[in-house]
């Protein structure tokens, strides 16, 4: 896999609930983990006295984070309505040469922020509500 442009890492928000997704306008700068608890079951009769883990178990969860410039009122006002109503809608994230991410997210910040002589900035932090699924380049 060669380098990659970070602009290409895109995160799009289903505007209408019916799969139609456009991306987050203004987003400078875009993050997304994954993280899976472990669940440990070491015991007296673990080999060498090393951790044991329960394979498959434990609390997977994603999370998402961008921060930006205002740059379109439609997905500005849409993720303002997510946090608001608690809404969980459907978010995409493309990773370039590597595949789609989707799922259901709730935004659980939003804060907005500028400087006198600057642009005015946002920065969302999401996190998952369900299953995620992958869909790999092919």
């Amino acid at each position: 896999m060669v380098a990659q442009n970070g602009k290409d890492l895109l995160v799009k928000i289903d505007m209408t609930g019916d799969g139609s997704f456009q991306t987050v306008a203004g987003l400078r700068a875009t993050r997304i983990s994954f993280n899976a608890e472990t669940v440990d079951v070491t015991s007296l009769e673990s080999t060498g006295g090393w951790r044991e883990l329960l394979a498959g178990a434990g609390v997977k969860t994603a999370a998402i984070s961008g921060s930006g410039v205002f740059k379109d009122e439609a997905t500005d006002e849409r993720a303002r309505q997510i946090f608001f109503d608690g809404e969980t809608p459907e978010f995409q994230v493309i990773i370039p040469d590597f595949g789609t991410v989707e799922g259901s997210f709730q935004i659980t910040s939003v804060e907005y922020s500028g400087t006198y002589n600057g642009e005015a900035t946002y920065e969302l932090s999401l996190a998952s509500a369900g299953a995620i699924s992958f869909v790999a380049v092919s």
